[in-house]
């Protein structure tokens, strides 16, 4: 098992580069850059950190979730158990963004639990609704696997402001601690800042960025697919522009870069990735449905915890569009962005 936080050796990198608005980069001998694939599949996920680090994460997702914890923990200070109190977290359930279905899911199956189990004091009905809760989100705790293809093209799509580009620079930095050597598409060929920044993130972390100034996005993602074939790169990274689902051409075009990056690799993309921006409530859910439908979703990262956001969209998710949720970010630092445990997730919630 792998951690985000042992430093390992890192392969020689190749230098990060722009390709002209004209032409595609010319891809370097196989051996220009060290391929790395690994002997056998690995998982990318935290091990248990120790001490301050693993404090200071937990300290810093509860006090990102820290308005719904407030509603749903204070409920249970001397309450009964009873109707009034069942109206009350249905009330706190759905301010917190869990939804219609995944409350009355949740409502159900505590009362049902508070009967068979005879519970008689608050305290227990909040260790109930936890175990539900963990159950309920468990099923999103899927870590990215790596090693499955070689190159392995992820494709990684999102609303503007989501943080999607600066999602790709972490993911970028974390694949590299796992002896991954990572390509850049900068994708987004509509806005001149996500190119720009896509390269800041190449040049920090001595990543090679497949970049025009204008063109057709699909054909920057087959280049840097074929690109990172000639050269043994482990993994393609795609940046794709931000969009609304609502903007149906923009979709289209989502889809086409997907067919696309399939010509040039028979089984590519392996993963499909959205970010979502953890602050926007409900509307968090429709994005999920509008891509997962045009694109086959086979994960989520969720960001900007670390703010207003509530928490309880995870459970409108897992209930309605169960997509595995591999990241969760909690602030700008590199470290911030962690493998999601349902778990702590919910004890941050709770506790």
């Amino acid at each position: 098992m792998f951690s985000f936080f042992k430093k390992k050796p890192q392969p020689e990198p190749a230098v990060a580069k722009e390709a002209s608005p004209q032409a595609a980069p010319v891809p370097a001998a196989p051996s220009a850059i060290p391929a790395i694939a690994p002997a056998a599949e690995e998982i990318v996920e935290a091990a248990p950190q120790s001490g301050e680090a693993k404090r200071s994460w937990l300290a810093r997702l509860k006090s990102g979730l820290s308005k719904t914890s407030s509603n749903l923990t204070t409920l249970f200070v001397g309450a009964k158990i009873g109707d009034e109190l069942y109206e009350e977290l249905e009330s706190a359930l759905l301010v917190s963004d869990a939804g219609v279905d995944a409350t009355q899911s949740l409502l159900d199956a505590l009362k049902k639990k508070v009967r068979d189990e005879k519970l008689t004091e608050a305290d227990q009905v909040r260790q109930a609704l936890r175990t539900l809760l963990i159950e309920m989100l468990r099923p999103l705790q899927k870590p990215l696997v790596l090693g499955r293809h070689q190159p392995l093209v992820m494709m990684i799509a999102g609303v503007n402001g989501a943080g999607k580009t600066t999602t790709i620079g972490k993911l970028a930095k974390h694949l590299q601690a796992h002896d991954q050597s990572v390509l850049l598409a900068a994708g987004d060929t509509f806005r001149a800042a996500a190119r720009e920044q896509l390269t800041i993130w190449g040049e920090r972390n001595n990543i090679t960025v497949i970049s025009q100034e204008s063109g057709d996005p699909a054909a920057v993602a087959y280049d840097a697919v074929q690109s990172a074939t000639a050269r043994g790169t482990n993994v393609v990274m795609v940046d794709t522009a931000g969009r609304l689902p609502t903007q149906l051409h923009l979709m289209d075009e989502l889809k086409k870069i997907k067919r696309v990056i399939g010509k040039s690799m028979d089984t590519a993309p392996h993963e499909v990735l959205l970010v979502i921006d953890g602050n926007t409530g409900q509307n968090a859910l429709a994005q999920v449905k509008a891509f997962d439908d045009a694109l086959n979703l086979t994960g989520l990262v969720v960001t900007k915890l670390d703010g207003t956001a509530k928490g309880g969209i995870l459970a409108a998710i897992a209930k309605t569009r169960p997509v595995p949720l591999y990241f969760i970010g909690v602030g700008e630092s590199i470290d911030d962005l962690q493998a999601f445990d349902a778990e702590e997730f919910v004890d941050a919630l709770l506790s």
